[in-house]
């Protein structure tokens, strides 16, 4: 079961209370949006760019075909540089959804076309800032897909932390890897010991999840795409957590999936520029 934490199930009940009094009403957009988007953009079509420099707006959009609910950490609105990547990224996962809804054409689906996104912020500090997105969209069949993102800014360097700059050498992945990898089957084994099955289907499980989990952490920075700092209370990076969305390394049951890489692992192939934001630099 997927886990969107509380920033979603609170947007979760947004959604439900918007659904239960809009009535007749038409869909509204981000509050104030009439007076920021444009005469002649069409509605959900705010550009991002805009939309951040307005200040991020949380959004419940509700019509007979659609419902799109979208929160914000106020804080985010600090770092307007950070602001516009969630912007764009909320402004992406809706355009898809839009989209979904016209290739209905005068269909109308059996239950409304969803869009749930929460953004959280997880780290504040004045060298680090770091926002978890966690949500789904859904678009017809047994369950919606999973929307899973990490955004990391410096506010010092105004920029994004990618992983691709953070590790640069392909030693540094190849040690990561291993630890990812290690990591994840112990945590498969837990989940098989836990289940009603024989041994040998214990033994089957594990087997083809170490296979999901061998490829999904193969030692590739995409792999590692999205991450945040785990910090110590000194306020430095203690720890890396890899998030892996469902179907990465296991499957869509298991959910979202996590490991920490303490710092030791990680330090001696981080790249100079960002190595003083670590425990034990």
């Amino acid at each position: 079961m997927n886990r969107f934490g509380q920033g979603a199930c609170a947007l979760a009940v947004a959604v439900a209370i918007a659904l239960a009094g809009c009535g007749k009403d038409e869909a509204r957009g981000p509050a104030g949006a009439d007076a920021q988007t444009p005469a002649d953009a069409a509605p959900g079509e705010q550009a991002p760019a805009a939309a951040a420099d307005a200040g991020l707006q949380d959004v419940i959009d509700t019509t007979p075909r659609y419902v799109v609910g979208i929160s914000y950490p106020p804080a985010a609105n600090a770092h307007p540089g950070l602001a516009r990547a969630l912007a764009e990224y909320a402004e992406h996962a809706r355009a898809e959804l839009l989209k979904a809804v016209d290739e209905l054409g005068n269909d109308k689906p059996t239950a409304p076309y969803e869009l749930s996104l929460a953004f959280d912020m997880v780290v504040d500090t004045p060298q680090v800032v770091a926002v978890a997105a966690e949500g789904s969209t859904y678009t017809g069949g047994a369950h919606g897909q999973p929307l899973v993102a990490r955004f990391v800014w410096l506010p010092v360097q105004q920029r994004m932390l990618t992983v691709q700059a953070l590790v640069d050498s392909s030693k540094g992945w190849q040690a990561v890897s291993e630890y990812v990898g290690d990591k994840l089957l112990e945590q498969a084994m837990v989940r098989a010991q836990s289940q009603e099955m024989t041994p040998e289907e214990q033994q089957d499980q594990v087997r083809n999840l170490s296979r999901m989990i061998a490829e999904g952490s193969a030692p590739e920075a995409a792999n590692f795409a999205q991450f945040q700092p785990v910090m110590d209370a000194a306020g430095r990076i203690a720890a890396l957590r890899f998030v892996f969305p469902p179907y990465q390394v296991g499957p869509y049951s298991d959910g979202t999936q996590t490991v920490d890489v303490p710092a030791a692992v990680v330090l001696p192939y981080v790249a100079d520029d960002y190595r003083e934001l670590f425990a034990g630099a």
